[in-house]
């Protein structure tokens, strides 16, 4: 993979095209059934290469699933390292690019406004058997607020509830429920448009929260920031809003400002479900999409889930803390803690003016990113990305009644049921060596030796023969 700042061709099906040469992306070719079953051919194969179905039961259009769920296929799909990725990131925020307007486009190759059936026209997953019906969980919302105009796009999930509604789950203090609230107040429905199969670039965006994305961004415009061109967009046919051009299929449509439905439980990232509650109705008014095309799902409970947030908040977090804490050289959210609630940071100290600052690093961190609950620091001789070698730093360098505090009664995840209403102790860690004793820690080394593989052999009977057997 390169390490490359140009221009990314972050569009699904170009994605796609390099998984294959990469051998991230293999095909199911045995008749699967949408219900239970391919989600579980996916959570089975959860961390490999993506999968295309190609014979889903029921259905003439492919899912393509395990998209984004490990590093391997990340750089694949777009085609540079993760530091790239990373990269990408930190230009979508710091410098977007408006999109352009086109008059044609893939996602509009084909048209029903009438006669609307999502579960007959899309092979729309039941995931686990304890979900409450049948969910798009891929599907990006693109919405531009009632009142500023500014453009969001966010991940929601939708529970089908009829030949032309869903279910939609709004967050409190998410953009889109913002947006939603003031629609609601006005008594008007909101125009949306769900973009399902969409441009890379857009699917990154999406995952981007918190203080690092604002409400006045642009979303959109930040998609081309990150892929450094501007993403066509498209006028929808039967809502006032600019579509991604590129998408496989769109789903336009408008949330109700005056009814709700049951929604939920859903099984959701953390592993667990979600707990049943209201939720407004989206009315679907259009379904377009291009030929042939394919439906992309992620399951709640997986490791795209998470992954699809590891870069974006590692890039966050490094923003901040390497602004504050100049002596911080990289972050890890691990997988471990669901790229979301633990990480690990790497600091480079070299005067006794440093000591001190590893813990600040940690004190930061928390600040960053509400979710973090746990975060282990150690010295730039230590591999963050392998936890071996984290937790041999543990092992070796960190004295738990000096080297471990807890911050009581702080803000974290509501999912996470071990707290209170989200509300638990955060674990900060120190696992760095003191400057002045750094010789002393040194580990040993051994010489750079080449090998040639050649000279490596497994055969059996040369073993055997060697061994005089």
């Amino acid at each position: 993979m390169t390490s490359n700042s140009a221009a990314l061709d972050t569009r699904l099906r170009s994605a796609l095209d390099r998984m294959i040469t990469h051998g991230r992306l293999h095909a199911y070719t045995a008749p699967i059934d949408p219900d239970l079953a391919l989600a579980g051919v996916l959570k089975k194969r959860d961390g490999g290469p993506a999968l295309l179905f190609t014979a889903v039961a029921g259905y003439d259009v492919p899912v393509v699933g395990n998209l984004l769920c490990c590093q391997l296929n990340c750089e694949a799909a777009f085609g540079v390292d993760f530091r790239s990725i990373r990269g990408a990131v930190g230009r979508a925020l710091a410098a977007p690019i408006p999109p352009v307007l086109v008059q044609k486009a893939p996602a509009q190759e084909h048209v029903h406004a009438d006669d609307i059936d999502l579960q007959r026209m899309l092979p729309i997953l039941f995931h686990t058997a304890e979900d409450a019906g049948r969910f798009i969980t891929a599907g990006i919302v693109i919405v531009r607020d009632p009142e500023t105009g500014v453009y969001n796009a966010s991940y929601h999930r939708l529970q089908v509830i009829g030949p032309n509604r869903t279910a939609i789950k709004l967050d409190y203090g998410r953009h889109l429920r913002l947006a939603f609230e003031r629609a609601k107040r006005k008594g008007v429905p909101l125009p949306v448009a769900v973009c399902i199969g969409a441009d890379l670039a857009l699917q990154y965006t999406a995952a981007t929260m918190g203080s690092q994305m604002p409400e006045s961004a642009d979303e959109i415009a930040v998609a081309g920031g990150f892929c450094g061109r501007p993403l066509p967009v498209v006028k929808a046919l039967t809502q006032d809003l600019l579509v991604p051009a590129d998408t496989e299929i769109v789903l336009e449509g408008h949330i109700l400002p005056d009814q709700t439905t049951a929604e939920g439980p859903f099984g959701e990232f953390v592993g667990y479900l979600s707990p049943a509650g209201d939720a407004p109705i989206f009315e679907i008014t259009a379904v377009t999409h291009r030929d042939r095309p394919l439906y992309q799902v992620i399951n709640g409970y997986s490791f795209e889930t998470t992954m699809l947030r590891k870069y974006v908040l590692e890039a966050s977090l490094l923003k901040v803390l390497q602004a504050a804490v100049p002596i911080v050289v990289d972050a890890e959210m691990t997988a471990g803690g669901l790229h979301r609630f633990h990480a690990v940071l790497q600091v480079r100290k070299s005067t006794a003016q440093h000591e001190g600052l590893q813990r600040n690093a940690i004190l930061a961190a928390f600040g960053a990113l509400k979710d973090l609950d746990l975060i282990i620091v150690v010295d730039d001789d230590i591999d963050i990305r392998n936890p071996h070698d984290v937790e041999y730093a543990l092992a070796t360098r960190m004295e738990a009644s000096r080297d471990l505090f807890i911050v009581p009664a702080a803000r974290g995840h509501e999912y996470v049921r071990v707290g209170q209403n989200g509300i638990r102790a955060k674990v900060g860690i120190d696992a760095t060596v003191p400057v002045d004793e750094k010789a002393r820690f040194r580990r040993c080394e051994f010489v750079d030796v080449d090998i040639d593989a050649a000279s490596i052999s497994s055969d059996a009977a040369m073993l055997k023969d060697y061994l005089g057997r």
